[in-house]
């Protein structure tokens, strides 16, 4: 298997386990303050991808060279959830959801400015078939709630914080130093955690934590574990291999995935007219896996 091939199959992976994030995310979304979960959140990963590293690379002082770096990405990050919780508190799901799908295309844009990666028309094209798979099962194949899309305040606050995210996934390779995937993204979750306690240090303290409900402690040992330490890891790994524009085309993905997500959580099957978008959201990744007519170096 290719180095190119595995960087797919990493955000294959991502794009499942972001999903479940909204399934469960949506559970605990009011019980507890945004910048009080992503800490905890922050927190728990580090720990878990510490070990992770122990156990595998090991933690080399050389590693942590310029410590600036991952406060950086941790910041970017950090931040992009948080303004993801503070958005989704008065944005409804669908407006935020194809917020959402621009990420790639401001990836492929910030990739352009700090790495000078040239996003070439067949990506393009693919770009843009993802992004309109990806509304069309967002909107559940209804196009009076596309008609209906309309841009408030938690839009756009949660649009800055997909801006955060875009700008991300260039940076980690532009910082990159030669250092391990799990060593750098546990670099990263110190960093982005310190951050968010200084950040929401009030809200930490006045959430009672031991009479919080239990689908909180699951959603956060979900989002701590799998949402984040693994697919922190994913996306680095594959960041190191693939154009950026690339790695987050498999963002199309997601709401594909939250439907069977959705399945299995007995929510009910979606609208059959739904899977027209998710046909348009993996044709478009077929085109990005392929590389057919024009590559773009990795």
């Amino acid at each position: 298997m290719s180095e190119e091939l595995r960087g797919h199959l990493a955000m294959l992976t991502f794009s499942a386990l972001v999903a479940g994030s909204f399934s469960l995310g949506v559970m605990v979304a009011n019980e507890i303050a945004p910048a009080a979960l992503n800490a905890a959140r922050f927190g728990i990963a580090a720990v878990v991808i510490g070990a992770a590293a122990l156990a595998t690379t090991g933690l080399r002082r050389a590693h942590f060279r310029a410590p600036w770096r991952f406060a950086v990405l941790g910041g970017l990050f950090g931040g992009y959830f948080v303004l993801m919780f503070y958005g989704l508190q008065t944005a409804a799901p669908v407006s935020a959801a194809a917020v959402f799908t621009l990420v790639p295309v401001m990836s492929a844009l910030f990739g352009w400015l700090l790495l000078r990666q040239i996003t070439t028309p067949w990506m393009a094209l693919a770009l843009a078939l993802g992004a309109a798979g990806a509304v069309w099962v967002i909107v559940r194949g209804d196009l009076g709630a596309l008609a209906a899309f309309e841009i408030g305040q938690g839009e756009i606050i949660y649009f800055w914080g997909c801006v955060l995210h875009a700008i991300y996934t260039p940076m980690v390779r532009k910082l990159n130093r030669g250092e391990p995937a799990v060593v750098f993204t546990f670099g990263m979750l110190l960093a982005g955690g310190a951050l968010l306690a200084a950040f929401g240090w009030r809200d930490i303290l006045a959430t009672d934590w031991m009479q919080l409900p239990g689908i909180v402690w699951i959603g956060l040992f979900y989002l701590a574990v799998f949402a984040s330490s693994a697919t922190f890891v994913l996306l680095q790994y594959a960041t190191l291999r693939l154009p950026s524009a690339k790695v987050m085309a498999y963002t199309y993905l997601t709401p594909s995935w939250v439907i069977l997500w959705e399945i299995a959580l007995g929510r009910g099957m979606p609208p059959g007219m739904v899977l027209i978008g998710v046909a348009m959201s993996v044709v478009a990744l077929v085109m990005l896996l392929e590389g057919v007519r024009e590559r773009q170096p990795a």
